[in-house]
């Protein structure tokens, strides 16, 4: 290929995340809810009977679909039908950063209002065990106890070393990933929610634009 030819291939491309086309999307929502005229963040515990991660705690939200318009059709879809309300109740929407998980995920927060009361909600016992809130002023007075999960690197048996620098001594650079969690009461919001809540903690305090 000569070079002009090269250059109209990737002429305009949108970039998004290499090898994205592998991985899992999902989108969730964070959601703020007046209770008592107070603002509360909306949390789910995730049902007994759910194949993964049983009794977590979470924000709604789920895969993406391929009838999903965007990430945001599809957190407010996932948050419409797992708290048994309208898509007209939940307003507000705007994104938070983006995660890129080391699990093979993608994952597309948003925080919004539902503008209906706690006894407005249905939760599909399906998916949710139970819904709770905790106020945001709360929250935002918490600091997340934070620990490291370190990961190790083992190439496979036939990993050819000999192509290498440094062959089998070769410095991987392995990562370590840290743990938010967050208590409420009796509750622990822990892994991708807690850091997803302290990310968008960060934001409103203006700590992280």
């Amino acid at each position: 290929m000569k070079g002009d030819d090269i250059i109209q291939s990737i002429k305009g491309r949108t970039p998004k995340v290499m090898g994205s086309e592998n991985f899992k999307e999902y989108a969730i929502l964070v959601p703020l809810i007046e209770v008592n005229d107070e603002t509360h963040i909306l949390f789910e515990v995730r049902s007994f009977n759910m194949r993964r991660q049983p009794g977590e705690i979470c924000f709604p939200g789920g895969r993406i679909d391929n009838t999903d318009k965007d990430a945001e059709s599809a957190a407010m879809r996932e948050t419409s039908e797992e708290l048994g309300i309208s898509q007209n109740l939940i307003s507000d929407i705007h994104p938070l950063d983006y995660l890129v998980s080391p699990f093979g995920t993608i994952i597309y927060p948003f925080a919004g209002k539902l503008n209906a009361g706690l006894k407005d909600l249905n939760p599909n016992g399906a998916e949710v065990e139970e819904v709770f809130t905790s106020p945001l002023k709360d929250l935002k007075e918490k600091e997340p106890e934070l620990y490291d999960i370190k990961f190790s690197v083992e190439p496979e048996e036939n990993f050819p070393y000999k192509s290498i620098p440094g062959g089998e001594n070769y410095d991987w650079q392995a990562r370590n990933l840290k743990e938010h969690f967050y208590y409420y009461e009796d509750k622990v919001i822990w892994g991708l929610t807690a850091k997803i809540l302290h990310h968008f903690i960060e934001i409103i305090s203006n700590k992280k634009m």
